[in-house]
């Protein structure tokens, strides 16, 4: 079983009484939460962009998240979606014209231009674009400078930049859509572990989290690898393997005490959508916290909470101009991590409750023991 000794770590979990008389609460293992470059600095630079990744290093993220989808070659590349009309210049490639097609993603009809059409070396000729243009003008600025990233690059950039800054960067990547691949012969879990393995990244103490919607590509990659894994939640709908597989279970089924049990027997953690830790009311203010976070803490998970971003269109209501505020709340919960498109604004809320990860007493000991201890079912 992937656990923790969860009695033992959640009664030393350290929690920081800052002068300000704030108190964060304890995270799972008494760490500080982290804080991951939801695609990069995304809310500054083009997502899944080596620019976007570089930024929110430099912005103090202590993860950088690439979702991963695969080429026609058997490459992994980071791309939010395999259908890239949106996040690339390929509508604008006439040589490309013939590759335009409709396709069924996970019960959808998509029309566009995906990626397993594309060999790497096609795709490396490709531009990224801004994603979301009308809410972040400022980034189409950088449209058509950079290339779509490999697995492989992302992981040379969170290696150099852990040399050059003297911390830990690691990597978080999402494989998307696995049961489709699957279907068209692009099984992309052998191909993740691969290159993990290959950059020495084979156990839990590697700096990695690999992290799915689906639930049977991480019972798969369970037995492939030993680095973390995490569940993710929404907070509608269910995982696209439960609607073929015929199975009645929901994502809120998953957060469910029963639930979080049965995850804890695959993954080290789950991703859940904000609105599952606090939800929002019908006029979009925030009320008060579920009992997820110890819910998930008592089955021995850890929660990254997602996304976060700075723009009032994304805050919730009663919060407009306040980002912090949402992060502060948030972190008040217990969270063990979250996904931000400003990793800068996670990170300087974070520092104002906290200490830096390794300064608060008994950061040392307590993940010590956390990890120590820690095995499978």
């Amino acid at each position: 079983m992937r656990h923790f000794l969860g009695a033992f770590l959640l009664g030393m979990a350290t929690i920081a009484v800052m002068p300000t008389e704030k108190v964060l609460a304890g995270t799972l293992t008494g760490q500080p939460p982290i804080v991951i470059g939801h695609r990069g600095a995304s809310g500054y630079r083009p997502e899944h962009t080596l620019a976007a990744y570089e930024l929110a290093i430099e912005m103090g993220a202590d993860y950088i998240e690439p979702d991963l989808v695969a080429t026609k070659d058997g490459y992994l590349v980071a791309r939010h979606e395999n259908e890239i009309s949106g996040t690339t210049d390929v509508s604008s490639r006439p040589e490309f014209a013939d590759r335009f097609t409709t396709k069924v993603i996970d019960g959808q009809n998509i029309s566009g231009w995906f990626t397993e059409d594309f060999t790497l070396a096609e795709l490396k000729t490709l531009r990224a674009i801004e994603r979301i243009p009308a809410i972040r003008p400022g980034n189409t600025a950088f449209n058509g400078l950079f290339e779509v990233p490999t697995l492989q690059e992302v992981i040379d950039l969170a290696k150099e930049k852990s040399s050059l800054l003297g911390r830990t960067i690691g990597i978080y990547p999402e494989t998307k859509h696995p049961t489709y691949f699957d279907s068209i012969g692009l099984s992309m879990e052998e191909i993740l572990v691969s290159v993990l393995n290959a950059n020495g990244y084979t156990d839990e103490t590697a700096p990695v989290y690999i992290q799915s919607f689906e639930v049977a590509n991480l019972k798969d990659l369970n037995t492939l690898t030993n680095v973390s894994l995490i569940q993710l939640l929404n907070n509608s709908g269910k995982p696209y393997d439960f609607v073929v597989s015929g199975d009645s279970r929901t994502y809120r089924d998953l957060a469910t005490p029963e639930g979080l049990a049965e995850i804890a027997t695959y993954a080290n953690g789950i991703g859940a959508n904000k609105n599952l830790i606090i939800p929002r009311d019908a006029s979009g203010n925030l009320l008060s916290p579920t009992s997820l976070v110890n819910d998930a803490h008592a089955a021995g998970l850890l929660v990254h909470a997602w996304t976060f971003r700075d723009e009032n269109v994304f805050l919730p209501t009663n919060l407009q101009g306040n980002p912090e505020e949402e992060y502060r709340q948030f972190y008040a919960t217990g969270i063990d991590g979250l996904f931000s498109d400003n990793p800068d604004t996670a990170f300087k809320v974070r520092s104002t409750l906290v200490p830096e990860p390794g300064a608060m007493l008994g950061l040392g000991i307590v993940p010590l023991f956390g990890w120590l201890f820690r095995r499978r079912k």
